[in-house]
């Protein structure tokens, strides 16, 4: 079967579809959570909404409370699954285009959550939908399975475990790169608290901690006018763009950065710590000039907790969310790490950093995903290379490792495949995964719902 012709018959369909969940902003708000909507209406309208597409083609479909969904086929005692997620990240700062109202242009089609999570999740839906009016021979039942809180703690995934639901004996979540990932780092949340002497009268800065801070502000009281010479002389050296405004409370520097996915802080410019940079110097605030001391560094080395795995690479670090107020304050750090070092040893680390320069805050692990780990030559990983070369003719990629978590990290024997495909050179303007303009090239998201329609259908036999 060739599948790359077959899902470009469903072209027409599959664009309308997607482009309606693309419209519902599904960014998890816990001030409209309610019973069956446990991370708010947007999460629950995209919810409704594919699970209404798999009932129209007649699935079976089951609602888990809100926090997830199951679109299923096959009756068989054996399952294989792919998981996605309907929630997205904040919109942020920047877009050049409505956010959820996709935009095709030039081969891209544009729209928050595009790439990350709705664009393939919906390739996975057309590519059961095709296997049903194909009438494909499958041995096992296929079931897609749809969360509504990866971006925020995968709160979904560990409700559908504790409450029994089925977990298929293997599968894949398209929500990362192909070839095949078979590796992730583990996931760790610090949260700082405490109080300290500052200028800084507030700052709120970040709003996930898995998302580089791509803008961030805070308030003085005083600010000299040889500050101005020294904020712009600062901006320019470090490439970056900013504003000094007067208000209420005193005085608000902002600076821009850039955002990227904490997986990958190396493609971002965290504007919060730029801002206690030259808060911290300009000022001689201590603590100010102390916390970027610590935490300005995407390996960790000035905290002892720098790492560089065999199988997975780096350890990276973001420090995510910064809030001050009148003395008290509140930092979340996101730290990848790989399974050649354990969290414990990264917390202690953490640790005796922080009393050896008597740091006020005090440290507390908020969550611990740990690393995950399939082995390369397992069937599951083998039978999606092969998968994936036969629609690529790419044999020269090999299976990696990545810093990012996916849901593969919670059901045993998952690994993540795609959307993204190797060595692609995205023109300017061309977002990726937790950025502005955030987009894909309709021709790969074609061919990655054709790489997952043979996918299934093989696990399936």
């Amino acid at each position: 079967m060739d599948w790359l012709k077959e899902f470009k018959r469903y072209e027409e369909d599959f664009m309308k579809d997607l482009k309606g969940l693309l419209a519902i902003p599904s960014v998890r708000d816990d001030a409209t959570a309610c019973e069956n909507a446990p991370f708010g209406k947007g999460c629950r309208q995209a919810l409704d909404y594919m699970l209404e597409l798999g009932r129209k083609e007649g699935f079976d479909v089951v609602d888990i409370d809100g926090y997830a969904g199951v679109i299923s086929y096959g009756n068989h005692k054996e399952s294989i699954g792919v998981l996605a997620h309907l929630d997205v990240v904040p919109v942020g700062e920047g877009w050049t285009k409505d956010p959820f109202d996709a935009t095709v242009e030039n081969g891209y089609i544009f729209a928050r959550g595009v790439l990350d999570d709705k664009g393939p999740g919906m390739a996975a839906f057309y590519a059961l939908k095709m296997i049903k009016d194909l009438n494909i021979p499958i041995n096992k039942k296929i079931m897609l399975i749809y969360g509504c809180d990866e971006e925020t703690g995968m709160e979904c995934m560990d409700y559908y475990v504790k409450q029994g639901h089925e977990v298929p004996s293997m599968g894949f979540t398209p929500d990362a790169e192909f070839p095949v990932i078979y590796g992730e780092k583990g996931c760790l949340h610090i949260n700082l608290q405490g109080t300290c002497n500052t200028v800084i009268q507030s700052m709120h800065a970040g709003s996930r901690p898995n998302v580089v801070i791509g803008k961030a502000s805070l308030i003085v009281k005083e600010f000299q006018p040889a500050y101005q010479s020294l904020f712009d002389f600062y901006l320019q050296t470090n490439q970056l763009r900013g504003s000094v405004c007067e208000c209420e409370e005193g005085v608000e520097l902002m600076i821009e950065g850039t955002a990227a996915h904490a997986a990958m802080p190396y493609y971002g410019n965290n504007a919060a710590l730029h801002l206690l940079n030259f808060v911290g110097n300009t000022y001689g605030d201590a603590f100010a000039k102390q916390t970027y001391a610590l935490l300005y560094d995407w390996q960790g080395k000035p905290l002892g907790i720098e790492k560089n795995g065999a199988y997975m690479g780096f350890l990276t670090m973001n420090t995510g969310i910064i809030q001050i107020k009148d003395g008290h304050v509140d930092i979340t750090i996101d730290i990848r790490y790989p399974n050649d070092v354990t969290s414990n040893e990264v917390v202690e680390s953490m640790k005796h950093a922080f009393t050896a320069c008597d740091y006020p805050l005090q440290l507390n692990v908020t969550s611990d995903t740990k690393p995950l780990f399939v082995d390369p030559n397992s069937t599951l990983v083998q039978t999606l290379s092969q998968v994936y070369q036969a629609y690529t003719n790419d044999t020269f990629t090999p299976n990696i490792t990545i810093g990012g978590g996916t849901y593969a990290k919670k059901f045993p024997n998952f690994v993540a495949f795609g959307p993204e495909f190797p060595n692609r050179k995205e023109e300017p303007g061309i977002g990726g995964c937790h950025q502005k303009d955030e987009a894909i090239k309709v021709d790969d998201l074609m061919l990655s719902g054709a790489i997952y329609c043979a996918a299934i259908e093989r696990l399936a036999k």
